[in-house]
């Protein structure tokens, strides 16, 4: 009989086999694709207020509402594509959050225009490799870092919304720019090994 994998302790995610792939998978693995870390900086932003398996299991709805978050298509909703977003059952239905996104996908078209990609300004705050943490309990993960201050007022100077410091450290969390997998977690060392 095989030993039970040993995983981060999160608030609702034994059992539950959404959240534990996710947590194997994906949760704190370098993403270095720039569209990809916009899109999770989105759904970061979505989350606020929310907890994050809210989110997770409207993720596929989200991604079809927003066209794959395709920051070109993003960039060009208007008033129609509000409206349709705000009708839709299937992601978090708010005005303040929408408009995030919709003027996101714009500033990061703005970047891109400057030559400036969103992958290596993000990665540029890490010098370009994840900062490996050595988390023992849930207990010691902070909620924010002096660094995710910095980066949330840097994204904020751009003019991205919806990412204040507790926001950011999620997403770094999510996309690996941090790794904060417990020590005693069976993903602690598997990523620290997928960092370029």
């Amino acid at each position: 009989m095989s030993e039970p994998l040993i995983r981060c302790e999160w608030r609702g995610m034994a059992g539950d086999p959404l959240y534990e792939a996710y947590h194997d998978t994906e949760w704190g693995v370098p993403e270095y694709d720039s569209r990809a870390l916009w899109e999770k900086l989105v759904l970061d932003g979505f989350q606020a207020g929310l907890a994050w398996i809210t989110i997770l299991r409207k993720r596929d709805a989200f991604r079809a509402a927003f066209d794959n978050f395709d920051p070109e298509k993003v960039a060009r909703y208007g008033e129609a594509d509000r409206a349709r977003l705000m009708a839709d059952a299937g992601i978090v239905r708010s005005n303040a959050k929408i408009d995030a996104a919709i003027e996101g996908a714009k500033i990061y078209l703005q970047m891109q225009a400057r030559g400036e990609d969103f992958s290596e300004f993000c990665w540029g705050f890490v010098g370009g490799r994840p900062i490996q943490n050595r988390w023992n309990a849930f207990g010691e993960v902070p909620a924010q870092t002096p660094l995710a201050v910095e980066v949330s007022k840097a994204l904020k100077a751009r003019g991205f919304k919806f990412v204040g410091p507790v926001i950011v450290y999620a997403w770094m969390q999510a996309v690996g720019m941090v790794n904060d997998h417990f020590t005693c977690c069976h993903r602690h060392e598997a990523v620290k090994k997928l960092a370029r």
